[in-house]
């Protein structure tokens, strides 16, 4: 842990001058409370720093939680060992898996399944409660839930220390999740300008709590968060089911995790209640369980908070990009991304280049950084991954 200033706390031995900058600029808004704390995986985000936890009193900045809102991840450990899953056919698996989960920027389910069914009304009964019509951000949003998007977000089938098979995935509230973020991020910078506020930054701009603004962003918040935590779980269940007709008998769930790690919500802490916004963070309360992804071809984790009060009861999200996706581009290649995917199961494209390990900081030393907050539980080894490109 490193106190930068006294609004600025850092976790992250790796971390570059301008993702440093930008966390301080961040730090030095007028409600902050008590300081920004960096996590070890930090890196330079739109607005705010990505792998910062943000609490505020009496304001939110909405491009400080991201236009993925409700973003995380959830894992399964199953019965099966790595002895019976090796002699199963995983590139079928995959195929499989990718047949019944949309995966791409764009691409929707075409119709909505049986289990999907009653998450979607559901989510219904919870937007009439808030007050509005997810349709009018995006009139398909039934048929989003359920399919993963591209980049980051990712599908596996991995195992633990002690050969246990896990599935494990990655996603947020996909397109209907974004129009609402850019809604609101829109409505804060012209409400600022319109109260003439000098900010630093504009993605800095913030809502005021108890005007009609911070109160339909919250409410659409709290709506695009639970979407999110239940279009994960939809598709956990898409994937159990490829996964059973693999191994030829039903999957027996052992333990079930499902954490965002790009979110809003109340809190106490120092003595006050703050919104607390993690934009590239998990919640480490002593003894809850989270999930730490690594990269492409790189170890995960299931870990159990320690609840380190100056951290915010916070942790690392994941790796933490050292180059953006452009850059990531011009530097690796299709053969690298090869090497580095040695003994996994994936889709051999160099669509997937800017995804590479080497892309990311060392989950090793994200970890050793993140000693002080989280306890490791499971280290998992990827055997399949799927991706959208």
């Amino acid at each position: 842990m490193e106190k930068l200033d006294r609004r600025l706390i850092s976790w992250a031995s790796l971390l570059d001058e301008r993702t440093r900058e930008q966390a301080h600029q961040t730090a030095r808004m007028p409600f902050i409370y008590p300081h920004l704390a960096l996590m070890p995986d930090a890196h330079l985000g739109k607005g705010a720093t990505v792998g910062s936890v943000i609490p505020t009193l009496g304001a939110i900045i909405p491009a400080a939680v991201g236009v993925d809102i409700g973003c995380g991840m959830i894992a399964v450990r199953t019965q099966f060992t790595l002895s019976e899953l090796a002699a199963r056919d995983l590139t079928a698996l995959r195929e499989a898996i990718e047949r019944a989960v949309p995966t791409s920027a764009g691409a929707y389910n075409r119709k909505i399944v049986a289990t999907a069914a009653p998450r979607i009304t559901e989510l219904e009964e919870l937007a009439e409660k808030a007050g509005f019509d997810p349709a009018s951000y995006a009139g398909h949003w039934r048929h989003q839930l359920g399919s993963l998007r591209s980049g980051n977000h990712f599908i596996e089938v991995s195992v633990d220390e002690a050969d246990r098979v896990w599935m494990f995935l990655h996603s947020g509230s996909r397109g209907i999740g974004n129009k609402i973020a850019t809604f609101h991020i829109k409505v804060a910078a012209r409400l600022n300008r319109q109260w003439w506020i000098d900010l630093p930054d504009p993605d800095l701009a913030y809502l005021v709590e108890g005007t009609p603004e911070f109160t339909a962003y919250i409410r659409q918040l709290k709506w695009a968060q639970h979407f999110a935590l239940l279009n994960r779980e939809e598709m956990m269940d898409r994937v159990a089911r490829q996964l059973s007709e693999t191994m030829g008998e039903p999957v027996v769930e052992a333990e079930r995790i499902n954490c965002h790690h790009n979110f809003t919500q109340s809190e106490e802490h120092f003595g006050k209640r703050v919104w607390v916004s993690r934009k590239g963070a998990i919640e480490a309360d002593a003894g809850r369980l989270g999930l730490i992804p690594g990269s492409m071809g790189t170890a995960s984790y299931v870990v159990a908070g320690k609840g380190d009060p100056v951290s915010l009861n916070s942790s690392p999200h994941g790796a933490g990009r050292q180059f953006s996706r452009s850059a990531a581009r011009k530097t690796f290649t299709q053969e690298q991304l090869r090497e580095a995917m040695v003994g996994i199961e994936y889709r051999d494209t160099d669509a997937f280049i800017d995804e590479i390990p080497q892309a990311y900081k060392p989950i090793d030393q994200v970890m050793a950084d993140a000693d002080p907050l989280v306890e490791v539980r499971h280290t998992l080894r990827q055997l399949v991954n799927v991706k959208g490109d």
